[in-house]
């Protein structure tokens, strides 16, 4: 089976007969399997983050540019061709360059905006979005081997970390696993209350916004998100609840990572 039909597979291009087929074959191959259903998970996740998009109108600064567009027949030159590029340029930087209040921009739909916005909120959302529906594999570690998980994650993060304990929030440790990031490798940890409910602390090194721990709080499709910056390292706390409820914990949160 080669990766072309495999990815087809994914995606859910291939006509019945093929689907059956590689449906066959994974069942064989079960390492295939959750690798596949790995990538599904993560196309589903984004669908769920970035939809949204798709269905929002043009930012008024884009309706401007095209109203200024000269006719058709002057713009197949390489001139114009620049042109239009520089105007896009400049057009998405004044739908992104108003004052912001959360992750809203004055002037632009809420959905152009996040494209505003810091990464590590919508990295953490996206994260907990693919891995806190996983029934078989939600974390690499079990919180059974808490001290292994501890110290091997602080080990690629280069700090020692120190999973809060919620207890008293409602909310039990059931282990973490480590992610790539953009600036390094990143820790996820992942808790459960007793209705099933999960929540993930992401924890995320190569940091660039120096110490700034006022907390800022994001939200993507149903997942909220409370973040802050202390030093290198970035913090963000995922889950799809009240925000009320999530602030309560990220403060908990919070406390307990102070030296």
């Amino acid at each position: 089976m080669n990766e072309d039909e495999l990815q087809a597979w994914v995606d859910r291009r291939l006509p019945p007969e093929r689907q059956a087929a590689v449906e066959r074959y994974l069942a064989g191959h079960p390492a295939e399997a959750a690798r596949l259903d790995a990538y599904r998970a993560q196309n589903a996740a984004l669908h769920a983050l970035f939809d949204g998009v798709l269905d929002a109108g043009m930012p008024p600064p884009l309706q401007a540019a095209a109203r200024h567009a000269p006719p058709r027949a002057a713009a197949n030159g390489p001139a114009w061709r620049t042109r239009a590029a520089a105007m896009l340029a400049i057009a998405v930087g004044a739908a992104l360059a108003g004052g912001a209040a959360g992750w809203t921009l004055r002037g632009a739909p809420a959905a152009y905006a996040a494209h505003a916005v810091p990464t590590l909120p919508r990295q953490a959302a996206l994260a907990h979005t693919v891995y806190s529906p996983e029934v078989k594999h939600p974390v690499e570690v079990g919180a059974d081997q808490q001290q292994h998980l501890v110290a091997w994650l602080s080990k690629r993060l280069g700090k020692q970390l120190r999973p809060p304990q919620l207890g008293p929030q409602g909310y039990e440790l059931i282990g973490g696993r480590l992610l790539p990031g953009e600036g390094g490798p990143v820790a996820q940890f992942m808790y459960t209350d007793a209705g099933g409910q999960r929540l993930t602390l992401y924890v995320s090194s190569g940091q660039q916004g120096g110490r700034d721990t006022a907390f800022r709080f994001a939200q993507e499709g149903k997942v909220g998100v409370f973040y802050w910056i202390d030093g290198s390292f970035g913090y963000a706390l995922s889950a799809a609840v009240g925000r009320g409820e999530l602030s309560q914990i990220a403060h908990a949160v919070y406390e307990q990572l102070q030296p």
